[in-house]
Formats: C-alpha cells, structure tokens, sequence
C-alpha cells in the first residue's frame, strides 16, 4: 500500500519531541520534501535538542500546550497534514494526576478538533493506544474519551475539510515509555522486576508506528482506526531476551495494569475489515460517504483482537535480533 505523499505539504505535529515525534520527523527528511513541519511542544529544552539534532530549515519549533485553543488554531493556519501525538501517557501519572490527564488527553483533542475545524486542515490523524480500549485506568478511560471526539469530530465538517482518523497500537520497543529501558538498567544490577509472568503486550518497532500513520492517511475517508498486525510477546520472554539467566523478580501489577490488552474489542469487531496488515476499525455511526468494500473483507462478527489470543508471537530469541537491530543491545 502506497503511503501518502508529503512532497510540498506543511505538518503540523503535536507532541513532536517525543520518541514517535523524532522518528517521524526523521523519515520524513529523509524520504519527501516537505514545505514544513512545525514541531508543537511544551518543553524548551527537548525542543532545543531536536533542533541541534537535525539542524534542517524546514523545521519549524512552536512552544506550546495543546490545552491552548487559541496558540494551536494559530499553529494550524496553512497546515495541510496535523499528527496529534502529545498525550499524557504514563499509566502511574495519569492515575495520580487525573484532573491534569483529563486536561491534556481531552481537553487537549478538543482543542486540537477545533483548531483544525476553525482553519480546514484537510488531514488530521491522532495517536491511540491499546490501553483506551476496555480502559481500566485513568490513561486509557481519557484515550478512549479522546479517540471518540476524533472519530464524531467528523460530524462537525460534514462534506467538507477536515477529515479526522486514528491509529492504534501497543507497546513501542525502545521508546522512552518501554520496560526495556528499564530491564537494561537492571540487568547490570542482576535483579530484573517483572510485574506478572502471564503478562503479555502487543509489540512495534517505532519505524511501524510511523509506517501506520502514513499508510492512514493514504487511505482515510474519516472516521478510521488503523490498527497494525504485530505480534506478541510475553514480559518474561522479554525479559530474558534482554538478560538472560538473569534473576527474576516478580512484584505484582501496577496500579491500572492490565494483564493482557486488546487491540479491537468484539462490539469494534463488528464494524472491522481486514487488509494484508492492517485491520480498520470503520465508524459505527454513519457519518459520511464511505466505502471500505474495495479495501479488504469484513472480519467474523465474534473477531477480538487481544495479546493472549494473537496466533503471532515473538520468541526471546527474536526478540533480542530485534531488540539489536534497533540498536537497543548489543
């Protein structure tokens, strides 16, 4: 499948020093022309070290929160494409700091909506996670909150700009947020800390991440999640990818965790059509004129798709060629 052409379009992208943030940023660079990207954050200091990083001119640096309508409908004039990837993500903070995650995951995507809505940009894409899907914490009850205003903004455009869709995936290898990180520094104290040894999570590579995105906006009509076919892997298999022999110990699951997490639940499996490597959750409430039939075939209407029942798993020893490829371990 085609990814959307970038040559000559200005981007707006939120959350743009994040791990995802950087790695679109670099395949862009490095594969289109782009007129702009305006990188959207809150934080001067990342924002600087990205600039040294790439030191390009067509990169444009915006302070700014996502909390605030009125900068962000200034950042979206003449913006062809908006990737909205800034959220609070960490399961622990949003659960011990609810009213600012709410501020952030949905008074932020209001704010984006609307910005978008007031200047017509023709694409908008969010970022979602397996965790809003059956939420069982702070983090995932305001991603499903933010990907439904997504979703229904399209109602607010009617035949015309803009068109809102999402993607959705797991666990990134090797961004900031990842266990892996973490079973790196404790490997060389001897010890890894696993939360639950039936734990299983659905895992990408950031370059998927930002193939996903690309591949959306191609084929978006407004109203999609697009959901990879990645596999799973189980903590521990991880964890001895990463350390193996290493001592194991297991300390029980976070407040919010989940012991396995799905990535389309049965009511979504109604309404899902499945390509050669994606599925796309389509609208349950018709909205505009869409037609998916061209794309792929309809899913069984039982269709769930979660980490413990996925026929695709990692083995450790893929998962280490992986985790080296990445540049993760040596």
């Amino acid at each position: 499948m085609e990814h959307y052409d970038l040559n000559g379009k200005t981007i707006l992208l939120t959350g743009g020093t994040g791990s995802f943030g950087r790695k679109f940023i670099d395949y862009v660079l490095k594969n289109y022309s782009p007129r702009a990207i305006r990188i959207f954050s809150r934080d001067e200091m990342k924002q600087y070290q990205l600039m040294q990083e790439f030191s390009d001119d067509r990169l444009r640096f915006l302070i700014g929160d996502v909390r605030d309508k009125e900068r962000l409908i200034r950042a979206t004039r003449g913006v062809d494409v908006l990737v909205h990837a800034a959220a609070m993500k960490q399961v622990p903070t949003c659960e011990y700091n609810p009213f600012e995650a709410v501020k952030t995951n949905v008074m932020g995507a209001i704010s984006v909506i609307s910005a978008a809505l007031e200047n017509k940009v023709p694409k908008v894409i969010a970022l979602s996670t397996d965790k809003a899907v059956n939420p069982v914490n702070i983090y995932g009850a305001t991603k499903l909150v933010s990907d439904k205003l997504f979703v229904h903004a399209n109602v607010y455009s009617g035949s015309e700009y803009p068109r809102f869709s999402l993607v959705r995936y797991g666990n990134v290898l090797g961004s900031r947020g990842s266990v892996v990180p973490l079973f790196l520094k404790q490997r060389d104290q001897g010890v890894l800390t696993l939360t639950d040894e039936r734990m299983t999570r659905f895992w990408l590579t950031l370059d998927q991440a930002v193939e996903l995105v690309l591949k959306g906006l191609s084929i978006m009509q407004g109203g999609e999640i697009f959901i990879p076919k990645i596999p799973s892997m189980k903590i521990t298999d991880l964890a001895e990818a990463i350390a193996p022999g290493c001592k194991k110990e297991f300390i029980g699951i976070r407040p919010g965790e989940k012991i396995h997490e799905v990535l389309v639940n049965e009511e979504e499996g109604r309404h899902t059509y499945s390509l050669e490597d994606i599925y796309i959750v389509t609208p349950s409430t018709k909205m505009l004129e869409t037609d998916y039939s061209h794309l792929g075939e309809k899913v069984p209407g039982d269709f769930i798709y979660s980490s413990d029942k996925n026929d695709w798993w990692l083995t450790p020893q893929e998962l280490r060629a992986i985790l080296k490829e990445q540049g993760l371990i040596n």
